[in-house]
């Protein structure tokens, strides 16, 4: 691999609560990971025992695009010996970022995906954490892939039209606008 813009998404072994809450996401342990080269559209997937050239991959890229991977995907490969120091935190677009410092809460991708561009997840991270445990390796690398490119796609929906939909409390539509 090469350095570029990607897209990146991981999938935990265990789930929040199992770990002692979300002051231990670091705890959470690291089942699969994909990553999407914008430029090329190749796809590169991970397992636990490729962390390290997974994080090779994030710190060499010009560019990460994600959705809430400051908060929890970096903070999930601090064990594995990743820093998230301000020149990763500088180069990454943190999709759920930018929005919740707009509008001053979280969406889910799920929410931003139907409202934006008509498309629903294909699972959820608890299956995917119960996916891994029953050895379906594939069944989660391929779930986490399309996380990646549904976040790929949103980001591009927001980048070429400055903004992006979701769905409030009342399922009424709105438009948060973005600059990424």
């Amino acid at each position: 691999m090469n350095s570029g813009t990607f897209v990146f998404d991981l999938e935990t072994k265990q789930l929040a609560h199992e770990v002692g809450g979300w002051s231990n996401i670091d705890k959470l342990g690291l089942a699969v990971a994909v990553l999407l080269q914008v430029e090329t559209g190749e796809v590169f997937k991970f397992v636990e025992q490729d962390t390290s050239e997974l994080i090779v991959q994030l710190l060499s890229a010009d560019q990460v695009i994600g959705f809430n991977v400051i908060r929890f995907d970096y903070q999930v490969l601090r064990p594995y010996g990743l820093l998230c120091d301000q020149d990763l935190v500088q180069k990454t677009i943190d999709l759920l970022d930018h929005i919740y410092q707009y509008l001053g809460f979280r969406l889910s991708l799920e929410n931003l995906a139907e409202a934006t561009l008509s498309e629903s997840k294909s699972a959820d991270g608890i299956i995917a954490v119960q996916w891994f445990r029953e050895g379906k390796i594939e069944q989660v690398l391929d779930y986490c892939e399309q996380d990646v490119h549904v976040t790929h796609r949103l980001w591009e929906y927001g980048r070429d039209n400055g903004h992006v939909n979701y769905r409030d409390r009342d399922y009424r539509l709105q438009r948060v606008p973005v600059s990424w």
